[in-house]
């Protein structure tokens, strides 16, 4: 890795410096400056910094979290992000190929290949906006996150989701939604599970959002109403069959909506819950919500 002054943001509650170092070392030629990341501050502080100190690209080495604060502090700069993902959803590493489990390898792939340019969303809840690499939302998705045991979590990864699901579909209750897109008129409909994306891979490579690009100035909605045992089949369907295996069959390019699942796409999204539902940003459970809004900034963030 060349010439340009590197900044290394990483959390230490992921991984030990004694093993990053001496692979940096190995990987990184130049000038290196090292940030730690903390309980207060996963890392939007520490890369607003190695923007000051005039890094041309900032790694960060962590999870989701420490991912999605570097990303907000890089948009609509020319820093480049780089990631070592050390995590248990590295969502956005999945969705970028960036090689798991594998420092070297993910620090190669930094090196080697030129940055591409791609979206980031933002979404303002409770008066304070965020950004967003992957996805944000409420439902069965967020619901594991509150059902999962993080002693499970932090021993068997993300098998500890599936242990969730049960809980979280007993959890998850219909609600009335009122969804606007891009300004227009608000549509009133009921539903479980909303999820928007910038990209649409999750763990164990299922897409939930199969219509989703990562640098197509748009955002992807998945909005799931099943209710009673045959619509959920008809949702499993819809997600394992209809958009996933058909899909890589028959070569389609479009999502397929049914009558418990239906996909849409937006640059601006405004959503108002008739009940506070619990919230999340990227994989973190932000506590439960009523209102958001979200938008997509095109091209905002350039990244091996």
């Amino acid at each position: 890795m060349t010439a340009t002054k590197i900044g290394i943001i990483w959390n230490p509650s992921k991984i030990e410096e004694d093993v990053l170092r001496p692979a940096v070392a190995e990987a990184v030629h130049g000038e290196v400056q090292w940030w730690e990341t903390s309980e207060d501050d996963p890392g939007l502080g520490m890369a607003k910094e190695a923007i000051a100190a005039g890094c041309g690209t900032v790694i960060a080495v962590g999870g989701d979290g420490t991912v999605r604060a570097v990303a907000e502090a890089l948009a609509g700069t020319d820093v480049v992000l780089g990631i070592v993902p050390q995590g248990t959803g590295n969502l956005l590493a999945r969705n970028l190929e960036v090689p798991l489990d594998d420092i070297p390898a993910a620090l190669a792939r930094i090196s080697a290949e030129e940055p591409r340019t791609i979206d980031l969303g933002w979404v303002s809840v409770n008066g304070e906006e965020r950004a967003f690499t992957v996805m944000v939302g409420f439902g069965i998705d967020a619901q594991m996150l509150v059902e999962t045991d993080d002693d499970l979590k932090d021993r068997a990864g993300w098998l500890a989701y599936v242990e969730a699901m049960g809980r979280a579909m007993a959890g998850t209750e219909m609600t009335g939604i009122s969804l606007a897109l891009d300004g227009g008129e608000a549509q009133e409909v009921r539903g479980h599970t909303l999820l928007i994306g910038n990209c649409g891979m999750v763990q164990g490579g299922v897409r939930l959002l199969p219509d989703a690009k990562l640098d197509d100035g748009l955002l992807d909605l998945l909005l799931v109403s099943a209710d009673g045992a045959l619509q959920w089949l008809d949702t499993v369907r819809s997600v394992v069959w209809d958009n996933g295996i058909r899909r890589l069959l028959m070569r389609d390019e479009t999502a397929v909506s049914t009558e418990s699942t239906r996909h849409l796409t937006a640059e601006r999204i405004s959503i108002e819950l008739e009940q506070p539902l619990a919230f999340e940003v990227d994989g973190e459970e932000l506590g439960e919500v009523s209102s958001f809004e979200v938008r997509v900034q095109a091209g905002a963030l350039r990244v091996h």
